[in-house]
């Protein structure tokens, strides 16, 4: 008897076992068929913008043909209209160049006054029938670099550098509350005093138009409304990174370190960021020693850095490069070249990586490959009996027997997976006959995220 109650209870605990293990089959199966009936989580990127530069593959192209780069439509050196005004009421001035923003809505004058260092700009904002909406900089300020002066894409603002007049003892303050309506009553002032001025001046010339040209019935050009006088704004010894709007208002500061020198920047297709190259004075200083020692043209180098709109700004290598950095069409990258290497950086996210991507072994075997194919034409061979430039090589060559084995020279990111590089020998000479431009190579880079960024 005992023992038939001990089967009973083995067979009841051999039930509860079967179907806890049928269950747990049951529960399992059923999350597979989940999982194969229900769309997985959307792990992968769905644009390369959200593939960190550190996720990213590349496959480099060697000797490709020049990338197309749209090229923003030519427009005249100096707006007629601006030019006009100039030449009527601004004598004292000279206009050196205009600049139409991308909605062709307005129009930055860059301009000195006969006193000012030719090397030494202003700026002020005109709408395109030559009318002037606002003056921007203040005397004290003096705009260099002018060649890069650029708005942005979306025509809200305008970049520039700047720095303390050459004249000047001492940078501007900054304003403070205690000073804000001093300087204000004595910006009035001086508004009031030039309009009363220029209002006797213009009234004068008018008159004297007027007779001159009574018998001809012709009627004297409407004059230039006398504009508010800038107001001071911080401005260092170095040369520093400004914006302002499209208005010409609002100016400001976007980079407020005073030793270093802005010299190149370039804004994001977004109009979010401005990526730069700023260098250490003292560096910028022996760079130009020794270029005048060797009568070399001085070619700034600088380290890559990324500037908000709102000033917030991050250096993006330790490293002095002249290749001017691109951005990524979607504006979620900046690249940058030094010497045989590509770096990316992210210039967007709470943890932005960087990727280095070295080319020297890769330029090493094309330039070999190229340095044949120059020599097999030099010697009459059949032009089209080029040499496999992906030869398999056990050996690399020798760099000082290569001719085309050039840094890099130069960058264009012309789509998100497309981001060319050219190679070249560039030497540039006080004495231009003594210039030397050779083997000018594009390549490319084709990028693609990494396996374990695309989801299962």
């Amino acid at each position: 008897m005992d023992i038939d109650k001990h089967k009973l209870k083995s067979r009841q605990s051999n039930s509860i076992a079967g179907f806890l293990f049928l269950a747990s089959l049951f529960v399992f199966f059923g999350g597979c068929q989940r999982n194969i009936f229900q769309p997985p989580p959307n792990n992968a990127p769905m644009t390369l913008r959200d593939v960190p530069a550190l996720r990213l593959n590349f496959r480099f192209e060697t000797d490709v043909p020049a990338p197309t780069v749209n090229q923003p439509a030519p427009t005249e050196d100096r707006n007629a209209a601006v030019q006009t005004d100039f030449d009527l009421n601004r004598t004292q001035e000279i206009l050196e160049k205009t600049l139409i923003s991308p909605d062709n809505q307005r129009v930055l004058a860059i301009y000195r006054q006969t006193q000012d260092s030719p090397s030494e700009f202003r700026l002020d904002m005109y709408s395109p029938d030559g009318k002037l909406v606002r003056k921007i900089t203040y005397d004290g300020m003096a705009v260099h670099f002018a060649d890069t002066i650029v708005w942005s894409p979306d025509s809200s603002a305008v970049a520039f550098v700047a720095m303390i007049r050459g004249n000047q003892s001492n940078a501007a303050p900054a304003p403070s509350p205690t000073t804000d309506n001093q300087a204000n009553t004595n910006s009035e002032i001086d508004a009031n005093v030039n309009a009363n001025a220029d209002t006797n001046l213009n009234a004068n010339v008018e008159n004297t138009n007027a007779d001159a040209n009574a018998d001809a019935n012709i009627i004297a050009p409407q004059q230039t409304p006398v504009a508010e006088s800038p107001k001071p704004v911080l401005t260092f010894r170095t040369e520093q990174l400004y914006i302002c709007n499209r208005e010409g208002a609002d100016l400001k500061p976007v980079t407020q370190n005073e030793g270093l020198i802005y010299f190149y920047f370039v804004w994001s297709p977004d109009s979010s960021a401005l990526a730069a190259l700023a260098a250490v004075g003292q560096e910028w200083n022996y760079l130009q020693y020794q270029a005048e020692l060797k009568g070399e043209q001085f070619t700034p180098q600088g380290r890559p850095r990324l500037v908000e709109k709102n000033g917030r700004e991050r250096r993006l290598d330790d490293n002095l490069t002249t290749v001017r950095p691109v951005w990524s069409p979607d504006s979620a990258k900046v690249a940058a070249a030094f010497d045989k290497q590509v770096r990316i950086y992210d210039a967007i996210g709470n943890q932005p990586t960087q990727a280095a991507i070295p080319l020297r072994n890769q330029l090493l075997i094309s330039s070999k490959a190229f340095d044949e194919n120059l020599q097999r034409q030099l010697e009459g061979a059949n032009d089209n009996a080029l040499s496999n430039t992906n030869q398999t090589t056990a050996t690399l060559p020798d760099e000082n027997s290569l001719v085309s084995f050039n840094p890099i020279i130069s960058l264009e990111w012309t789509a998100d997976d497309l981001l060319y590089l050219q190679t070249g020998y560039i030497k540039q000479m006080k004495n231009e006959t003594d210039s030397a431009r050779s083997y000018l190579r594009w390549h490319r880079l084709v990028f693609s995220p990494q396996a374990n960024m695309i989801g299962n």
